[in-house]
Order: structure tokens, then C-alpha cells, then sequence
């Protein structure tokens, strides 16, 4: 080969190298996505892709290597990368279509179909990130001239092949998949490295003609598969009229009766409702903090409302509902969902401020006093751990007028409040009292936090003291508060900043209900 071909055979290689790393990422975070729909967006996902993927590198890591040894050509080189382009959007694609089934069948609790449609995720996902594996390790091969070039070398090709990945990392989360979804991420990747390895094997290779012929009928393989992956939606719920992925959340809405859902990711839970006319059939985890306020002796109907996690605007409008439209700044990490709530949950309400960030951040950003500050921003079945602490709950409180109170959502089961018994421990260190009520029919506990010294007599007293001319649901809420209390047992962990074992709590309480009540015992929709 002349110079002037190596150096343009050498130059295409590392361009290979970035296209691969980036593809490597970029099926990573795709992959992720796909199983949020369905898994969820909990730590033990998360883990599970992540050592997966590594596991596959592995592979591909000693794969690679063996072949560069016992085969050091561009043709297998690019052979290699133009399979893995065509697994990448095979497979993946394939995955999505596992999950859409497994999304009905965890809909309704079915153990044994959502186990085998991961265990076909996880072998599906093998292949494509194991060839991605092998082409590192050949690449260093095949750019090595001379043994005293070899770190040099290899430091450059993994150096841009990092490169890539970082490139990787931002690209299909912050831009692909809000604006064309995760399974056009997937072809859009996949196929930008079949259409890399298809023109090395024909520039580079020393392939037979034949064999050139035979890679080239990938693309025309890959058609139908791309045809019927992108054909319908993400999941089919009965019910679903609406469905998009943004750079945080998959989301839905659900329709029963005369009623929208709300639902995220997986769908285990909802996060907001709407019922036509405004209806609201029953007091919910959202209609109970209503009754925050009252726990003050000779309470005032609140002036200033700050809301952490207003997802579609259901806590805002039954605020507005009740104490009519007072100034309410809502803060929500996702606009897609926000969007959501202006089309389906008729939230225009202009009374509220929306405010697009992260919680804690958007709430330092704010000016108070506010009166009620409400936080509920699971993911579920994890509360974001800085959510908790000590720390978030003194800045709070550094926004709460002198008779404010705090209400959080906190998750429980029967016979497990470890979850509760922290987050009460951490707001006792910050504020003068702590409340629990247990909502009925639910895993859900809202704890209620006041500057002022307060006790449960105050409530009682408050209900008694309402006029008739109350809204019926404000009645209803502080009913339903009074009646339910729950209980904070003493010695509770308190989160910190530094140490806040949030999600070990979570998984251990989850597991361990699993394993003692089943899959039966979760709440999901309609049930």
C-alpha cells in the first residue's frame, strides 16, 4: 500500500473508532430507555443495564483481541463493524418489540411473561454491544506499525474512541430521543456504523467480491425490520391516548371512564389525574395536602404556594379549587410533562407560575415567605435522595413564612415505615413538629411538617371550626387527615447532605414486600 493510501486507510480507521465509541453509548443509553418504559428508572435497573453492558465489553474485549491476532485484516476489521452496526438496529429494535409485550403483561401483574421478556432483553442486547467490544482491541491492532509506536498508538485510538463516547452520552439523550424517540435513536445510530464498516469493507477491505456483495445486503435485511420496529406506539395501553419521550421521562396518558392518567416510565403508578368538569371522585394522596395548613392552631387559608414535582398540575388545581387563585409556583424537572398537562388535564390555570428545573435548585432560586411548600417528586419507588435531608429541609424552611408547614410524599408498606421513620426524623431536626397520615387504599404517607409547635388536636379542632360554606373537598381532606394519622417511630436515620441511604431503604423495603406479599400487593392503575 502507498503512503498516501495508508495514510487516508489509517485516518478512515480512527474516524471508525469515534463512530464506534459514540455507537457504544449511544446503544447504552437507547437500551435504558427501552427498559424504563417498562422497568422503571430505579437504581437496580440501572445497575442491571449498566453491568450488562460491561459484561459484554468484556467479551467483546477478548473476542476482539483474538481475532486481531489470528486475523489481522480491514476486511474482518470492517466486517465486524458493519455486523454490529446491523445488530445495533436489529436488535434493539427486537427489544422494543419484547417490551411492548411485557408492558401489557406488567400491567397486570403477569410475574412470568415480564420475567422471560427480560431475560430475551438481556440476550438480545448481548450481541451487538459484544461485537461493539471487539473493535477497540482491534483497532490497536491493525494501526500498529512498529511495536515502538504501540503505546502511542493504542493511547490515541482509545483516546478518540472516548472521545466518541462522550459524544455518545449527550447526543441520543439530549437530542435524538426527545425529537424522534428511542427507536429512531436506534436505527439512526445502528445505521451510521453499518454504513462506517460498509464503506471500509469496500475502500479497505481485501475482501472477495462475493463476500462485499453478501455485507451489502444487510441494509436491504435491516428494511423490514425497521419498517414494523417503528410501526404503532412505545406501549398499547387500553386507553392510551398519548405518548412521547423526552430527555427524562417516557410519557403517557390514559383514559378511563371519564378520567386522564398521568403515567411515567413504567406505569405503576400515577402521577396526576383529570376528570372531566373538573370532578374529583374521591381525596387522594394530592387532595390530603390540602389539609397541611390546618395543622397550624388558628390556621390562615394560605397566601403563597410553592409546589415541588407539579407534574400535570393536579396538587395546583385542587389548591386553586379550594383557596382560590392564589399565587402558586410550581416546579417541574420536565417539560414534556408539563406540556402533557396544558393538552390532556386542562391545567391553564393562571394563578401558576411554572418553573422548569431540578427541585431543590428551582427552590433556592425562589423568593418566599410561602405559607405551604409541598414536595412530591417520586420516581418510583424512590424519592430523589436530596430531597430528604436535613440540609434541603433548613433551606425550606428559610422559604416558609413564620406559620408555614411542609408536606411530603412518602412511600411505605404495611408493615415496613423505615422510609417514613427517616424523612420524619429529618424534618423533627429542622422544624418545631411532625404529622403523619397513613392515605387509605394506597402506599403512600404524607408527612406534614410546621415551624410552629402544633399537635394533632389543632387538626380536629380546625375540622370542627370549618364553615359551611367550605369546599366540600377541603372538608373532605381534613377528614380524611384527621382520621388516618399515622406513626413516626423514634430513632429514625437523619439524611444529610454527606450520607442519605435513600435508595437502600427503597430497595430493601421493596424486596422485602415482594418476596413476603407478591406482585399483587403493588398499586397500579385501576386498581
Amino acid at each position: 500500500m502507498n503512503p498516501a493510501a495508508s495514510a487516508a486507510a489509517r485516518r478512515y480507521l480512527f474516524l471508525t473508532v469515534f463512530v464506534a465509541g459514540m455507537c457504544t453509548l449511544a446503544v447504552e443509553f437507547t437500551a435504558s430507555r427501552l427498559l424504563q418504559t417498562v422497568y422503571g428508572t430505579s437504581n437496580i435497573v440501572w445497575a442491571n443495564v449498566i453491568g450488562l453492558v460491561l459484561l459484554s465489553l468484556t467479551a467483546g474485549y477478548f473476542i476482539g483481541g483474538r481475532l486481531a491476532d489470528r486475523r489481522p485484516g480491514a476486511g474482518l476489521f470492517y466486517t465486524l463493524v458493519s455486523l454490529a452496526g446491523f445488530a445495533a438496529v436489529f436488535f434493539l429494535l427486537l427489544t422494543s418489540a419484547i417490551l411492548r409485550g411485557a408492558a401489557g403483561a406488567l400491567a397486570v401483574m403477569n410475574v412470568g411473561a415480564v420475567a422471560g421478556s427480560l431475560l430475551m432483553v438481556v440476550l438480545a442486547l448481548v450481541v451487538p454491544v459484544t461485537l461493539l467490544g471487539c473493535l477497540s482491541p482491534f483497532a490497536v491492532r491493525l494501526a500498529v506499525r512498529d511495536v515502538a509506536e504501540a503505546g502511542r498508538v493504542s493511547g490515541r485510538i482509545y483516546a478518540v474512541s472516548t472521545l466518541g463516547s462522550l459524544l455518545g452520552t449527550y447526543l441520543p439523550v439530549l437530542v435524538v430521543i426527545p425529537l424522534a424517540g428511542s427507536r429512531a435513536a436506534a436505527v439512526v445510530f445502528g445505521a451510521l456504523l453499518l454504513v462506517v464498516g460498509l464503506v471500509g469493507v469496500w475502500q479497505f477491505g481485501r475482501t472477495q467480491r462475493g463476500s462485499r456483495a453478501a455485507l451489502l445486503a444487510l441494509p436491504a435485511l435491516l428494511v423490514p425490520t425497521v419498517l414494523f420496529g417503528l410501526r404503532g406506539g412505545v406501549k398499547s395501553y387500553a386507553g392510551q391516548v398519548y405518548e412521547t419521550e423526552s430527555a427524562y421521562n417516557y410519557v403517557q396518558v390514559i383514559r378511563q371512564d371519564d378520567c386522564n392518567y398521568l403515567l411515567l416510565n413504567e406505569g405503576q403508578a400515577y402521577h396526576s389525574f383529570y376528570c372531566d368538569g373538573g370532578r374529583v371522585p374521591s381525596v387522594s394522596v394530592w387532595s390530603v395536602m390540602l389539609a397541611a395548613p390546618y395543622f397550624n392552631a388558628n390556621p390562615q387559608p394560605p397566601r403563597r404556594v410553592a409546589m415541588i414535582g407539579l407534574a400535570a398540575g393536579t396538587i395546583a388545581k385542587q389548591f386553586t379549587r379550594v383557596f382560590g387563585p392564589i399565587p402558586i409556583d410550581g416546579i417541574e424537572l420536565d417539560p414534556a410533562v408539563v406540556a402533557a398537562g396544558r393538552d390532556y388535564f386542562a391545567f391553564d390555570e393562571a394563578n401558576v407560575r411554572v418553573v422548569i428545573g431540578d427541585g431543590r435548585y428551582a427552590l433556592a432560586g425562589l423568593q418566599g415567605p410561602y405559607d405551604v411548600i409541598t414536595v412530591d417528586a417520586y420516581k418510583v419507588p424512590y424519592i430523589p435522595w436530596h430531597l430528604t435531608t436535613r440540609e434541603f429541609f433548613a433551606e425550606a424552611a428559610g422559604k416558609l413564612s413564620d406559620t408555614g408547614v411542609l408536606a411530603i410524599n412518602v412511600g411505605r408498606v404495611p408493615d415496613d415505615r423505615r422510609l417514613v421513620d427517616a424523612v420524619g426524623a429529618t424534618l423533627a431536626s429542622v422544624f418545631a413538629s411532625v404529622h403523619a397520615i397513613d392515605v387509605p387504599g394506597t402506599l403512600n404517607t404524607i408527612l406534614v411538617a410546621t415551624r410552629q409547635p402544633t399537635t394533632a388536636a389543632d387538626l380536629a379542632a380546625n375540622l370542627a371550626a370549618l364553615p359551611p360554606a367550605a369546599d366540600p373537598l377541603l372538608r373532605d381532606a381534613l377528614g380524611l387527615a384527621a382520621a388516618n394519622p399515622g406513626s413516626i417511630a423514634p430513632g429514625g436515620t437523619v439524611f444529610t447532605d454527606d450520607r442519605a441511604p435513600v435508595e437502600t431503604i427503597s430497595d430493601s423495603v421493596v424486596i422485602r414486600y415482594l418476596l413476603e406479599i407478591g406482585p399483587d400487593g403493588l398499586n397500579t392503575l385501576g386498581q
